[in-house]
């Protein structure tokens, strides 16, 4: 998908219009994060004179401004039209229009440096995630998380980790009818068959018929890092992971 860019002249806070439902912010956090963030940055600022959390745009007045200008662009300037259908700019608009609502940071400044060593180090992170080439698959790959996520989304993340589990890095438990139990991360569930990253990292397959149980873990399986790390470290990770941006790190 392109990118868009919300073009803006003067600083006018946008008022809600419409009551959107989780999902719908779920679902437009993905297609913002695919299709918007590249040009506006994943805290909605990039783009000089626009702030996406703060609901300020010059010729948009309502959602339905919005989602006519994300559908249909605006001639003449980076803002092109969407690929994409009606209710898909509907979710953008929900997860826009959120932006400023998800709450702010309580942690003080961080240093991206001192926190790369507590991610490596006393944090661990690397036994579950992966930047690069370095780490693990178990989790999410955070290479370039920074510009996925915004600062306040990471410490959320950070620590309360399983009130918002990425649906796409869902864990899953089976016992085979011979006894032998697993637990990793789903990669597929079909009809008939489940497909699954073990906690050693071996890609496995198996038919249903074959199992004696079978539940999704509804938990991220990520500690809170509330009281394992300092409130100062906790900041120091949090820059780390928003200055991931995925360059010279492949």
């Amino acid at each position: 998908m392109r990118s868009f860019v919300f073009l803006v002249l003067a600083a006018c806070p946008l008022a809600a219009q419409h009551g959107y439902s989780a999902a719908d912010v779920e679902d437009g956090a993905k297609i913002y994060q695919g299709s918007c963030a590249g040009c506006h940055g994943p805290e909605g600022n990039l783009v000089s004179g626009v702030d996406l959390a703060r609901g300020k745009f010059l010729t948009v007045s309502s959602d339905d401004d919005l989602t006519r200008v994300i559908l249909k662009g605006i001639p003449g300037t980076p803002m092109p039209a969407a690929t994409f259908p009606e209710f898909m700019a509907f979710t953008v608009v929900a997860y826009v229009r959120t932006m400023g609502e998800s709450g702010k940071s309580t942690l003080p400044a961080g240093d991206a440096a001192r926190g790369k060593t507590v991610f490596e180090g006393k944090g661990g992170c690397g036994s579950c995630h992966r930047i690069g080439a370095h780490g693990s698959r178990l989790g999410p790959d955070l290479t370039d998380i920074g510009g996925l996520r915004r600062a306040v989304q990471l410490e959320q993340a950070l620590m309360e980790p399983d009130k918002a589990p990425p649906p796409e890095y869902r864990s899953v438990r089976l016992v085979t009818k011979s006894g032998t139990e697993y637990t990793g991360r789903l990669l597929n569930l079909d009809t008939y068959t489940v497909q699954m990253l073990d906690s050693h990292e071996q890609l496995r397959s198996f038919a249903k018929s074959d199992l004696r149980e079978f539940a999704l873990i509804t938990n991220s399986g990520m500690p809170s890092y509330k009281t394992k790390l300092t409130t100062q470290e906790q900041a120091d990770v949090v820059s780390y992971l928003a200055s991931l941006k995925g360059a010279n790190l492949r």
